[in-house]
């Protein structure tokens, strides 16, 4: 039987305490499931155990749940087009981008805009739709789409049940998981208890980044810290952006990836579940550092390469752990070989990018090796 090394947790903890009582990070919060439920729950700094925190794009897996719902109940199915769904969207060769190419960030556009005000209704999304164009045939290649990929799969979602993907997400995963803390959309009176990010320290020279990876420069996209800063706004937490607008606690996160370790509630069809838990589909190299995308429908799956630090999981896990990071040092995945979750949130953006990755790199080596 999986049980918790206490030691191992032990230094888990101090290590996440640590660079909060160094002054780096305002507060963060951490999570360890196991076994269906949360065994360590615990927070540092100017938060409690129920604060919530925006957790950026570990948001997607939430909103891919609903869609791999619909598979199994034949309402979408991976190879159909996307426009056969949504006729807005297949216009300026766009027709023949597919459900699978949108959940595995291969559908060519990873820049497509769509912001305020059109994101906040069906139409004036649809409206973005139908203006984006690819920056290359859909299937060929791999870039990470922030935010594009998942408004359509937020308009598939409303299509097929008539429902917004707020909704969808709160009644089909979050409630019937009792994920308490977790909300994608919360109304503007609702929004106590949220944590805003807060900027925080100097960013990496050119020289440290080409000594450590190579490269001088970090394209972040359209993730830039004024972008991510920007979803403090109220009326920006109220939208419900489906790539990266979720709030929860680190608990709601590792109790959600439970669920997708054991579906003890029967939320998904088994074989989809599993494929999207275990399937690497996308190998296309990432464009910035070269190593194999390593995605599923979904999810992002450590592998068996000496790269899963570089997927955001740290050294020590299994090959089989998938999961979902989010930008400014957001941690969440599952070993299925230990059934353990893990989920570290924090408010603090770290601008130096060297620093904050090997914060994540040591939290979730040190979390790899909880289980005994």
């Amino acid at each position: 039987m999986t049980t918790l090394d206490p030691a191992a947790v032990d230094a888990l903890l101090a290590r996440a305490r640590r660079d909060v009582e160094d002054g780096l990070l305002p507060s963060c919060q951490i999570a360890l499931g196991m076994d269906g439920k949360v065994v360590v729950h615990e927070a540092f700094g100017i938060a409690s155990i129920d604060t919530r925190y925006t957790i950026y794009s570990a948001t997607k897996p939430f909103v891919a749940a609903v869609i791999w719902q619909l598979i199994g109940e034949g309402s979408l199915e991976p190879a159909r087009r996307v426009a056969d769904v949504l006729p807005a969207f297949g216009t300026r060769g766009k027709d023949a981008v597919t459900l699978d190419h949108v959940l595995q960030h291969t559908s060519g556009f990873p820049r497509a805009p769509l912001g305020p005000p059109r994101w906040a209704t069906h139409e004036g999304r649809a409206e973005a739709f139908s203006e984006w164009r690819l920056s290359w045939d859909a299937g060929t290649q791999y870039e990470y789409h922030p935010t594009s990929a998942h408004w359509v799969l937020a308009e598939l979602i409303h299509a097929v049940t008539g429902m917004d993907h707020t909704d969808a997400v709160r009644t089909r995963v979050a409630e019937p998981l009792g994920l308490d803390g977790f909300a994608l959309g919360v109304p503007v009176d609702e929004q106590d208890g949220i944590r805003d990010l807060v900027l925080c320290g100097e960013p990496a020279t050119p020289d440290e980044l080409e000594a450590a990876l190579g490269i001088r420069e970090i394209d972040v996209g359209e993730v830039t810290d004024q972008a991510l800063v920007a979803l403090n706004e109220p009326a920006a937490r109220a939208v419900g952006l489906p790539g990266g607008g979720g709030v929860a606690t680190a608990a709601d996160v590792a109790l959600f990836y439970q669920a997708l370790l054991d579906d003890r509630a029967g939320l998904w069809d088994p074989v989809v579940l599993d494929d999207a838990t275990t399937v690497v589909r996308n190998t296309f190299p990432d464009p910035m550092l070269g190593h194999p995308a390593n995605r599923s429908r979904g999810l992002v799956l450590a592998g068996d390469d000496g790269r899963s630090n570089l997927r955001g999981m740290g050294r020590t896990v299994s090959p089989g752990t998938f999961g979902h990071n989010g930008a400014a040092g957001q941690i969440a995945w599952a070993d299925p070989a230990m059934g353990l979750s893990f989920s570290y949130l924090t408010d603090g953006r770290d601008l130096n990018f060297l620093r904050e990755h090997r914060r994540t790199t040591a939290l979730g080596s040190l979390a790899g090796v909880c289980a005994a």
